[in-house]
């Protein structure tokens, strides 16, 4: 079935205001499914979970169907999957729980390579408790991990290691097997954060060899919240702090005060969604995989056309996304001219590219660039060529007013 992005746009009521969106990776656009299925959830009988009356089996149906859908999303059992208010929140519970089975002459190793969501939590913890940190490294050149770095961090004593599946900055995809095959050599567990790489791959937490992921359904399409997958048998030997009259039932007793059913029932109609583009029949499952496969298709189809537009500017613009294995998201420079300049000149252009460091405070230390912020072009299902096109004459047009006052 061709990829009818056409088609796909008319589900996104934002969409109409005809705003070219680079801006996917800090957050995409809702289909108007995903609303409803918030509106509707909100404005029917709904009460504190249980089974007596409608109003408490809506709300029991809104988490059964969460964790259903978060199952065929990531590919682990229902019961392994929890929510939270966002990945940061969760990634910060579930430290301090793991942090309470440290001791001093423990490890932990943390990347470069990541959002600082996925760092900061670590670094704290690991001070608070006073085990080691070591650090997995990048190549600003090629933006590929350092595989020297990643044999010399992970070393007998190690307990944790967090690191991204795609980094949200310049979308380098490390091997996560080998570091999940060196993780677990030495006994330590391997935390991984999906937030960005959810967005554009099929997503195989026990694959991948993650004991822990995370990601964030606003990024691909749901709404503001975070989810975590893990083993069932692994979230039973973690012991997050609760309240006493609290359930200790895995998943929940990881999920603190009421939940947000409405956000629960978005997230649902998202993976819902995602599984019907690809046009493919069978599981929700197998039919998820067909479509993150035409997505994937298109948008590096794009993000080709995107490339070349961006060479064909010359030495005026320094492309930094430069792995093997990388999303559709870009990150560029602009040798003597200010990236945030350019942002604001795009917007006037009806072009939303946003400039910054996007919280990869790490990443973007490590590529040293002169500028305070870079220009992050992130593609997604409802991008389009007419939309490349138009990011690369604003940007154009943005040199060229430079050159003209030189």
């Amino acid at each position: 079935m061709p990829y009818d992005v056409a088609e796909l746009r008319t589900h996104f009521p934002s969409l109409a205001s005809g705003t070219a969106h680079f801006d996917g990776p800090g957050g995409t656009q809702t289909p108007r499914e995903v609303a409803a299925a918030i509106a509707t959830t909100l404005s029917a009988p709904l009460s504190n979970r249980g089974s007596t009356g409608a109003s408490e089996a809506n709300a029991d149906a809104a988490v059964s169907g969460f964790r259903a859908a978060g199952s065929d999303l990531l590919g682990v059992p229902a019961s392994g999957i929890v929510h939270g208010r966002s990945a940061t929140q969760l990634t910060y519970d579930f430290c301090r729980a793991l942090a309470k089975q440290w001791t001093r002459g423990d490890g932990v190793v943390v990347s470069r390579l990541d959002h600082d969501a996925n760092v900061r939590p670590w670094l704290q913890a690991a001070d608070a408790v006073g085990v080691a940190v070591r650090w997995i490294d990048f190549d600003p050149a090629t933006g590929e991990v350092d595989a020297e770095s990643v044999a010399a961090a992970i070393v007998p004593g190690t307990r944790l290691v967090a690191i991204t599946a795609a980094s949200n900055l310049i979308g380098t995809r490390p091997d996560l097997r080998t570091i999940a095959e060196a993780a677990h050599a030495v006994g330590a567990l391997l935390w991984v954060d999906g937030v960005h790489y959810a967005a554009h791959e099929f997503v195989d937490v026990p694959g991948l060899g993650a004991d822990f992921f995370v990601c964030s359904p606003y990024k691909f399409l749901g709404p503001h919240c975070g989810v975590l997958a893990a083993s069932p048998d692994l979230l039973e030997a973690v012991h997050p702090d609760k309240l006493l009259p609290s359930t200790d039932a895995v998943p929940e007793r990881f999920e603190l005060g009421t939940l947000p059913y409405e956000q629960l029932a978005g997230v649902t109609a998202a993976v819902d969604f995602l599984a019907g583009i690809g046009g493919a029949e069978g599981t929700r499952r197998q039919r998820l995989q067909a479509s993150f496969a035409a997505i994937n298709d298109h948008e590096l189809r794009l993000r080709g056309r995107l490339e070349g537009g961006l060479d064909a500017l010359g030495d005026a613009v320094v492309v930094h996304s430069r792995a093997g294995e990388r999303t559709p998201t870009l990150l560029v420079s602009l040798p003597g001219r200010r990236t945030w300049d350019a942002y604001q000149f795009l917007a006037t252009r009806g072009v939303l590219a946003p400039a910054g460091s996007f919280y990869a405070y790490e990443t973007f230390r490590r590529l040293a660039l002169p500028d305070e912020h870079g220009l992050r072009l992130g593609l997604a299902p409802y991008s389009t060529d007419d939309d490349v096109d138009r990011v690369l004459e604003g940007l154009s047009a943005f040199l060229e007013i430079g050159r003209a006052h030189v």
